[in-house]
């Protein structure tokens, strides 16, 4: 019998024309293993397992992979991984922490988010990314209101450089205006933590995307003996209209093909 794929479950990100699969890859454990919130350590898979991790992603129907300078070496290795593949993935990248010597900082000027770009459109090896979210340090409405990183990504959004952009945010007023003025927002929504709902609510009646990232709580999330956590968290996050795609980072093999088929079963009783 055939393991269930995400193949016919691809969806729109709001009205930027992406069709994403409603799980995707996060990579921060390919390029990072310091100053990660996870619950247990882990050991970053050399080329060879990523490759295979990627491969079985595309198997499994997944076309949305995660990345971001903060993430360490992952834009650096994703660039040759992927190499040939660019038109099966739907990359999403982000601009505004870097993170160095087990340190992260945070620029939203205009011109460290084009330099970001830039940098970031090397590392992958490609001429565009399909979307940018700026990696918001908690301010939120603060990077909006006063910091020239939105109209920075806009303009580059005009030069074709990226298909579409938003905010990663830890906010609701921030998630909102980030959708009011982009095309997408990133939020926290989990059985640990539902504050952000109003953003995905916003982003259901707007036509715009959702993203949503902590999804398994990170590894953290606990229910009662006998209930699986993976299949009680996905149907609170796809019973959600709104929610285009949930990022899952997992590097290894088994968890990503359990997640996959909760996912496609949740998602077809829905």
């Amino acid at each position: 019998m055939s393991l269930p794929t995400l193949h016919d479950l691809h969806r729109p990100l709001g009205s930027t024309g992406l069709l994403v699969s409603p799980l995707g890859l996060g990579t921060v454990k390919l390029g990072r293993d310091q100053g990660v919130k996870y619950p247990s350590g882990f050991q970053i898979p050399d080329d060879e397992e990523a490759r295979m991790l990627l491969r079985q992603a595309r198997q499994l129907g997944i076309n949305l992979i995660d990345t971001a300078p903060a993430y360490g070496r992952s834009e650096e290795r994703l660039g040759p991984l992927l190499r040939g593949q660019r038109k099966d993935w739907v990359i999403v990248s982000k601009v505004g922490e870097e993170f160095a010597n087990g340190v992260s900082h945070h620029d939203f000027s205009a011109a460290h988010t084009r330099m970001s770009i830039e940098r970031s459109l090397k590392r992958l090896e490609t001429d565009f990314i399909d979307l940018v979210l700026v990696h918001s340090d908690g301010n939120d409405l603060h990077i909006l209101n006063d910091c020239e990183v939105y109209q920075a990504l806009a303009e580059l959004k005009k030069e074709g450089k990226i298909r579409g952009f938003g905010l990663s945010g830890k906010t609701v007023d921030g998630g909102v205006k980030a959708l009011e003025q982009g095309d997408c927002a990133m939020v926290t929504y989990n059985l640990n933590e539902q504050t952000e709902k109003a953003v995905i609510d916003y982003a259901a009646a707007h036509g715009k995307g959702i993203l949503v990232k902590k999804a398994l709580a990170s590894g953290h999330v606990c229910l009662e003996p006998g209930m699986d956590p993976i299949h009680a968290s996905f149907m609170l996050l796809f019973a959600q209209t709104g929610v285009a795609s949930a990022i899952v980072g997992t590097i290894n093999p088994l968890h990503l093909a359990h997640n996959v088929a909760t996912a496609a079963q949740v998602i077809r009783q829905l």
